[in-house]
Order: structure tokens, then C-alpha cells, then sequence
């Protein structure tokens, strides 16, 4: 890969093979929005990389899966290494803000995320698609890349579409709301003392 990310104290290197798909991931926290991507879907390395521009994290992500099967296995393997690399560099989600929200618009569509990094993890999807595809890639398979990243990075992500018609804005602005709501929950809250933001002490 390209990239060379620079060493962070909140970074996270995951890999995850399977007969179906070989993955590996890499994020830091605390980057720029650096991202080289390969998982052979070209729309959902556009995602990716949008995911990472706008969220301000530096990201590398190499995927080999079934492909002359369908898209399926890649898309929500990705999904799942992409939650478990975040959850890692989390490191127990220790002075951070915690929870993030964004509206994005994106020409005739808004999409709004809001979130909580709870290691409660849940989704909420209030997102609709007029066509069965953006590009090659089926659109009912983004709400299994929002369930796969959320349910492994402990995070509980609501996510809704107030208005839109066109798929790939549709789809584009609930990229870029996560990333922007994950920018905010991510940030260290000097108010925190370093603890995790919690009553209980832990999350």
C-alpha cells in the first residue's frame, strides 16, 4: 500500500481470512484523511475514501473476496474488519467525546447520523433506495456495511435519510455523515481525564 500512515498511539492494524474473503485493514484515529482502498467494488472504494476524507482518519484497507459469487461477503467482511480496527484503536474508548451527530446534504438529498460510542452496539436504518444498484454495487448491501461496522466497532448509529431521491447521493451522504459524526465521538475530551465517558467508569 501506499499510504506509509504514520505511527499514532491511536492506531489499529486488523486482518481477518476466511475461505470467502481475505482482508486486511488499518486506521489511525488521529490522521488526515489519507486512504488507499482496494476491495474490487469500485463504488465502495469511492465510499471508502470519501468515509475517510471526511472523517479525518488516515486508512488503508486491502480486500480480496468472492466476487464471482456476488458482492455480499466483501461488502459486509470489509464492514466488519473496518468496526473491529476502530474499536481497537479505541482502546476501551478512554477520553473521548463519545457521541458525534452530523446532517449532510448532498443536492436534493439530507441525511442525518447521530451516534454513541456505547460498546452497546445498534442500528437504526431510516434509508431508502429508488434503484437496486449505484454503479455495479446492489444498494440493499450499504445497510449491511452500516450493521457490520457498527455492530463490531461499539457503536450505536442512527442513521436516516429526511429526503432524496437519487441513490448515489443517497448513499454518498450517509458515508459522510458516519465519518463526520465518528470525527466528533472520536475526539479526546480533555474534560474526561482520560476515563472513559461513563458513569459506570467503563464502556
Amino acid at each position: 500500500m501506499a499510504a506509509n500512515l504514520k505511527a499514532s498511539s491511536r492506531a489499529a492494524e486488523v486482518v481477518r481470512n476466511t475461505k470467502e474473503t481475505q482482508i486486511r485493514v488499518r486506521v489511525d484515529l488521529d490522521g488526515t484523511g489519507e486512504s488507499t482502498v482496494a476491495t474490487g467494488i469500485g463504488f465502495y472504494d469511492h465510499m471508502l475514501e470519501s468515509f475517510a476524507r471526511h472523517g479525518g482518519f488516515d486508512l488503508e484497507i486491502e480486500t480480496k473476496g468472492d466476487l464471482h459469487i456476488d458482492m455480499h461477503h466483501t461488502v459486509e467482511d470489509t464492514g466488519i474488519v473496518l468496526g473491529q480496527a476502530f474499536h481497537k484503536a479505541l482502546e476501551g474508548f478512554k477520553g473521548v467525546r463519545r457521541f458525534g451527530s452530523a446532517y449532510i446534504p448532498m443536492d436534493e438529498t439530507l441525511t442525518r447520523c447521530a451516534l454513541d460510542l456505547s460498546n452497546r452496539p445498534y442500528l437504526i436504518w431510516k434509508v431508502e433506495f429508488l434503484r437496486p444498484k449505484v454503479g455495479e454495487m446492489d444498494t440493499e448491501l450499504f445497510k449491511e456495511f452500516h450493521h457490520a461496522f457498527a455492530m463490531n466497532a461499539g457503536a450505536c448509529v442512527h442513521l436516516e435519510t429526511l429526503y432524496g431521491d437519487n441513490s448515489h447521493h443517497i448513499a454518498e451522504s450517509g458515508f459522510k455523515a458516519l465519518a463526520r459524526a465518528l470525527r466528533q465521538a472520536v475526539e479526546i475530551d480533555p474534560k474526561t481525564g482520560g476515563h472513559a465517558p461513563s458513569t459506570k467508569g467503563v464502556l
